[in-house]
């Protein structure tokens, strides 16, 4: 069974998420503030953090950045804001999926279970025949899920290094923004397409001297090359 974190101050929003979630036999813990979801991740394991940006004393996201210092638990935020700014902050800091207020709870449902089946299979597909890949300067530690750039770990959200695994293990193939979206979101995307694009754009900044691996194909999508 699934453990899941919920941190909204709204109350009537945490118990609405908690009934749902419940419903399909998920065991729910809510507090009401990020300083109580980072305290609640240092004592207890969970599989999955749903978690408002807007709280008192901890907003969302400097809650989301220290628990991911020590624990790589998946997180969908929810806002009430929608912009541009929030969602590519969100991805900087290591969100999963981002889903603005007022949601459809059966929606953020399907998105929870989506987020869990891929972190759960992710975690467990990786053989012990299959431990690294790499290409020019770029290592992905498939087991240790850590990325180094010249030797040096580069630090990256889940989703990028979602993308990076994804484009490196296809290199030299052209790949759409839908392809990507499927495979690393693992659902159509409600959203528009730029969310690709964004992680692109943070992924290429960490992958200096060969962010240029990363080609742009215009009006189709992305594709990693290893040629210098």
């Amino acid at each position: 069974m699934a453990k899941i974190l919920i941190a909204d101050d709204e109350q009537d929003i945490a118990m609405l998420i908690a009934r749902y979630a419940r419903r399909e036999g998920y065991e729910v813990t809510c507090v009401s503030d990020g300083s109580e979801a980072i305290e609640a991740c240092q004592n207890e394991d969970f599989d999955m953090i749903v978690m408002d940006v807007m709280m008192p004393d901890t907003d969302g996201f400097t809650a989301c950045k220290k628990i991911r210092e020590t624990k790589d638990i998946p997180v969908l935020m929810l806002s009430a804001r929608g912009t541009e700014y929030d969602k590519l902050f969100g991805f900087e800091v290591g969100v999963d999926d981002y889903v603005t207020k007022p949601f459809s709870p059966k929606e953020l449902l399907a998105r929870i279970k989506v987020i869990l089946r891929r972190h759960t299979a992710s975690a467990s597909s990786v053989s012990r025949q299959e431990q690294k890949l790499t290409a020019r300067g770029i290592e992905i530690d498939l087991l240790g899920h850590n990325v180094t750039v010249d030797g040096e770990k580069t630090e990256l959200t889940a989703k990028e290094y979602g993308v990076l695994l994804y484009l490196m293990k296809n290199k030299g193939i052209v790949l759409s923004r839908d392809q990507i979206m499927n495979q690393v979101w693992g659902y159509d995307y409600f959203g528009d397409d730029r969310t690709v694009d964004w992680q692109i754009k943070l992924l290429r900044n960490k992958l200096g001297r060969f962010r240029d691996s990363i080609q742009t194909i215009r009006g189709v999508g992305y594709k990693f090359e290893d040629q210098d």
